[in-house]
């Protein structure tokens, strides 16, 4: 952004931490001035101070998503304090494990309103804004699945499928209009929304490698308001899983299977809600600390060794 433009307003949900973190900081050091959601005020006053140390003006209006009336007074204080919003950036997502049959109702009912309802509400309040304006640009966080499923997640794989046919449902009633949807499909990313997802396993839950950085996918973000491209993938290699669901499901849906029950949950832990139903008290870091050079290598080497020795088994 050139001195000569005005400093962008973005909007932020899921801001606390992970991600949104990371994007905060990415605009921050563009000079934007944020407007900062997440549902702990506390975790906010962290991730804004951190912006305004970069030189940035950083607003904090505490926000549940699944609560339509929250994100309407979201974009509200956003546009009295800045008057008007240039990006939102919908980011706030939780995460559950356990098999359709063994997650409570409520669980799953939370992570679709969050990641689904949440965006779905957050299109809602931007649009009259931008439309008044005659531009801006909406920024879905979606995930790679959003293209593939797998088992033991089914909450947080529905909720990011009907993300992405929102999104481009949304993208086309929007030609011409001036207002530009664009979606963010990462992979795994290093980030604590594991250690915070909601776990009925009683299995320690850990993310497949590769593992990317939460810094990663706010560059992405970032980029995606000024290019053409409607979505943007962000992790090469997990993206080649898309290929193999799409032409060969029967090999797909046995990987995916076999990667879950033999890699991503392991060992033993308490059965716990995480994050799900309840906001942490405090800012959780910007990583999970996943990507620690020896943990890279652990993961990695598991995650072969499952593999391989499901292809043996099979053979």
């Amino acid at each position: 952004m050139s001195s000569a433009q005005r400093p962008e307003v973005v909007v932020i949900t899921g801001a606390s931490s992970g991600i949104g973190r990371a994007t905060a900081r990415a605009y921050a050091r563009r000079g934007a001035r944020l407007v900062l959601a997440s549902r702990s005020r506390a975790a906010l006053e962290t991730v804004a101070a951190e912006c305004r140390a970069l030189g940035a003006r950083a607003l904090v209006v505490p926000t549940d998503v699944s609560l339509e009336a929250q994100v309407q007074a979201l974009a509200a204080a956003a546009v009295a304090q800045y008057g008007r919003i240039d990006v939102w950036v919908g980011n706030a997502g939780v995460f559950a494990y356990g098999s359709f049959d063994e997650l409570p109702p409520g669980v799953f009912r939370q992570v679709v309103e969050t990641n689904l309802m949440g965006q779905v509400h957050g299109a809602r309040a931007a649009l009259p804004y931008f439309r008044r304006q005659g531009r801006g640009t909406l920024i879905l966080v979606a995930s790679l699945y959003s293209r593939v499923a797998s088992p033991g997640i089914l909450p947080y794989v529905t909720s990011k499928y009907g993300l992405l046919g929102f999104a481009e449902g949304l993208r086309q009633e929007l030609r011409g209009s001036g207002i530009r949807v664009r979606v963010i499909l990462p992979g795994s990313v290093d980030t604590p929304i594991y250690q915070h997802a909601a776990n009925l396993t009683g299995k320690k839950a850990r993310p497949l490698p590769p593992v990317t950085s939460p810094a990663r996918v706010a560059r992405a973000i970032v980029r995606s308001a000024d290019r053409r491209r409607f979505a943007a993938y962000v992790g090469r290699l997990q993206r080649l899983v898309v290929p193999v669901h799409d032409l060969a499901p029967p090999v797909y849906d046995a990987i995916a299977s076999a990667l879950m029950d033999r890699f991503e949950l392991h060992g033993t832990s308490s059965v716990s809600l995480g994050t799900v139903l309840e906001p942490p008290g405090q800012a959780d870091p910007t990583t999970g600390g996943w990507r620690s050079i020896g943990l890279r290598f652990a993961l990695g080497a598991a995650a072969a060794s499952a593999l391989t020795a499901f292809l043996v088994r099979r053979r």
